[in-house]
């Protein structure tokens, strides 16, 4: 190993990826550099040449990583920085360690990474892990409870409900999807239909679900509008994983457990390197200018093209990248787009902040969008009819108010959302009851 990770202040953890070990990662807790070294052994293998495309080098060397300790990447590298929980996570985690008189303060990206260890979303572990044992059957009404505690941040926070094994569960149930609002991983038995939590189980014998869960805390069920959008996404052509509404609850597969088998998933952010944080990366352009790099297939960026519409139309504007990923070929050696998620009206629909624009620009712009700026895109990339996408997506704005109304959203959250729908394309004759035409 290289003189540089022998040093006292460097933390190490060993990464592997579908059983194989492919190197060292370490943190330096003064410095809040990173290190990473290939294992000799992986790289003399020759396999899984494309793994991480953008960020690190496959070298016998070690590579060094500085001015990454931000919010966004922690000081790790952005593949790495991928798999640490986001905000939701956080504070989970957070408050667990301040139960157990452990100071945040205290631990080093790395260490973080050994908590979380084979228990992450995709394929990437980390070991050695922590031994996290305690688990137990999932009661939403229990962990909701408990969740609505934390997030509130209430002064009897350590009451009996909320003891440290209470805590443990929800850590590790919450701590592996990213996002700000609170959500759990859990694996259901096919046969028997029980719920177990979803931190390790990734058999066959499961369904493999990401919980979005409703605690109560806004001022109508967000939730169930997301359910709603779910119906229109796959109404415009838009692949999705099976999604469904239970107790109020949003529930969708995981498309990084299928066949029994992790798959090795990448945001836009953690693929390639650039800050969702940062509004200079944040744009279309550059989002397709990812894809074009790790050679998707034009089927694919045909697809990312019409969730792009689909984002602006329905006025989808948490649309940063972080919110878009890939999933890697491990037989083919190759990248493909993941389904859509994460695709919601993310406002508040009844307390709206008008000055709310979307997360990545298009033609340097993230308000006053035209369909010119749609089509000079579509010529770049090659986008065949474009046009007919566009329309396509827009026929669907009309199913809105059906969608919601069955699955019980309220009637005035149902109009205010339609109030920022948007038709972009010119075809007349087109009823544009609760639209404003740009």
């Amino acid at each position: 190993m290289s003189n540089l990770l022998d040093k006292k202040n460097i933390e190490l953890i060993n990464v592997f990826v579908f059983g194989e070990k492919i190197g060292v990662l370490g943190s330096d807790k003064n410095k809040g550099d990173s290190y990473f070294l290939f294992d000799k052994e992986f790289l003399n293998k020759g396999i899984y040449k494309n793994l991480f495309p953008f960020v690190l080098k496959r070298t016998d060397q070690v590579q060094v990583f500085k001015n990454q300790n931000n919010k966004t990447f922690k000081g790790l590298p952005s593949v790495f920085a991928d798999s640490l929980p986001d905000d939701f996570g956080n504070a989970i985690f957070n408050k667990w360690l301040s139960y157990n008189n452990i100071k945040a303060s205290d631990l080093t990206p790395v260490h973080q990474l050994a908590y979380l260890s084979n228990r992450g979303m995709g394929a990437i572990e980390y070991f050695p892990g922590k031994n996290l044992d305690y688990s137990e059957g999932i009661n939403l009404q229990k962990i909701t409870r408990i969740l609505k505690n934390v997030i509130k941040n209430k002064k009897n926070v350590f009451e009996d409900s909320l003891n440290s094994n209470a805590l443990l569960n929800i850590f590790k149930l919450g701590t592996s999807a990213g996002g700000a609002r609170p959500k759990i991983i859990v694996s259901e038995n096919k046969v028997t239909n029980k719920l177990i939590p979803g931190d390790v189980e990734f058999s066959e014998n499961y369904y493999h679900y990401l919980v979005k869960l409703n605690i109560g805390e806004d001022t109508y069920n967000r939730e169930r509008v997301e359910y709603g959008y779910s119906k229109l996404v796959k109404m415009a052509g838009i692949d999705m994983m099976p999604c469904d509404l239970t107790e109020g609850h949003f529930i969708t597969q995981r498309f990084d457990r299928v066949g029994g088998k992790k798959r090795h998933i990448l945001t836009a952010t953690g693929i390639s390197g650039l800050d969702y944080r940062n509004a200079e990366h944040s744009s279309y352009e550059n989002l397709f200018e990812i894809a074009n790099y790790i050679n998707l297939p034009q089927n694919d960026i045909e697809r990312l093209f019409r969730r792009m519409v689909f984002n602006y139309v329905f006025h989808n504007i948490d649309d940063h990248l972080k919110n878009h990923s890939f999933i890697y070929d491990e037989k083919k050696d190759c990248w493909g787009l993941s389904p859509a998620y994460d695709i919601n009206y993310s406002l508040d629909a009844l307390n709206k902040w008008v000055g709310a624009v979307h997360s990545l620009s298009l033609n340097g712009k993230r308000k006053g969008i035209e369909l010119e700026d749609f089509l000079g895109l579509a010529k770049k990339y090659a986008i065949k009819k474009p046009l007919k996408i566009i329309e396509d997506v827009e026929s669907v704005v009309f199913e809105w108010e059906r969608i919601a109304y069955e699955i019980g959203v309220e009637d005035k959250v149902i109009d205010k959302i339609s109030e920022d729908f948007k038709i972009y394309s010119e075809k007349k004759n087109r009823n544009r009851r609760n639209i404003n035409k740009r």
